[in-house]
């Protein structure tokens, strides 16, 4: 499709430029009008009538094809919520009516992947509403959202030691954004906590604090954090582009995001909301 179009553009473009440059040498060398003026006018016409059928052209395929997208993506997250909602209310049947351990457990790992599946549908859905300007705000208590976080994190990290002290907020912004944010800063103070499993998070003053006890960063460290595809340590597994995304959501929801990180000692992820 897009070689075609490539092709396409190319030839109306050697065309349009060929075209022009004969029209400009018939009138300057064979008519031989004087008055240029009449000339020039003719050539910007022609120039403005090619940019809109280059520009058509060029454009609306590329709308075709996301409009296509986007309506393959809403089928699919459709067809995904009955199945999610089918696991979801099986498996509680199931724990019900199971006393053997074993099952049991087997079956909290079922529940905790289609948790993790319904993440990804949720993120699917917010992914489709950003890109067609929905409104995305709701009301909701940060203090809830950061337990509810936790709550599912815990389950990824078992080993790690969660100190909440929250006190209640409420909010009327992109829960869903938020949520993810909160998940990333999480996710890298256990990442680089190493020998520390400790991760204390506060809400007060309408500031949220999330404090790690791990490796730590200098100053050169920290102007480099928000670049995409930065890693502070390469070994770890990750793609380097989650705090460019929680940068984003910051700047874009005007919360002032401040990094407080000391080498050896450990990082303070601090969101000051207005």
């Amino acid at each position: 499709m897009f070689r075609n179009l490539r092709i396409s553009i190319f030839i109306y473009y050697f065309l349009t430029v060929t075209t022009f440059l004969a029209v400009f040498y018939y009138f300057l060398e064979i008519v031989k009008v004087d008055n240029l003026v009449v000339v020039v006018i003719f050539l910007v016409c022609f120039i403005i009538l090619s940019g809109i059928f280059i520009s058509k052209l060029s454009i609306d395929p590329l709308v075709d094809y996301v409009h296509n997208l986007q309506a393959l993506s809403k089928e699919t997250l459709h067809e995904l919520n009955l199945p999610i909602s089918t696991i979801k209310s099986n498996t509680q049947m199931l724990k019900k009516n199971v006393d053997d351990e074993k099952i049991i457990k087997r079956v909290k790992r079922i529940e905790n992947a289609c948790e993790m599946l319904e993440l990804r549908y949720n993120e699917l859905d917010y992914m489709i509403k950003m890109q067609t300007k929905q409104e995305i705000k709701e009301q909701f208590f940060l203090n809830d959202l950061v337990k509810e976080r936790v709550d599912f994190l815990q389950k990824l990290y078992p080993n790690f030691v969660f100190h909440l002290d929250l006190d209640p907020m409420e909010l009327y912004s992109d829960k869903r954004g938020l949520a993810k944010v909160i998940d990333n800063i999480i996710d890298n103070g256990v990442k680089y906590s190493l020998d520390s499993k400790i991760i204390e998070i506060s809400l007060r003053n309408k500031t949220l604090s999330i404090r790690d006890f791990g490796i730590g960063m200098d100053e050169v460290q920290l102007l480099q954090i928000f670049d995409n595809y930065y890693q502070a340590n390469k070994d770890m597994q990750g793609f380097g582009i989650g705090l460019s995304m929680v940068k984003r959501y910051c700047d874009t929801n005007n919360i002032e995001l401040v990094f407080d990180s000391q080498k050896g000692v450990g990082t303070t992820v601090k969101l000051q909301f207005k």
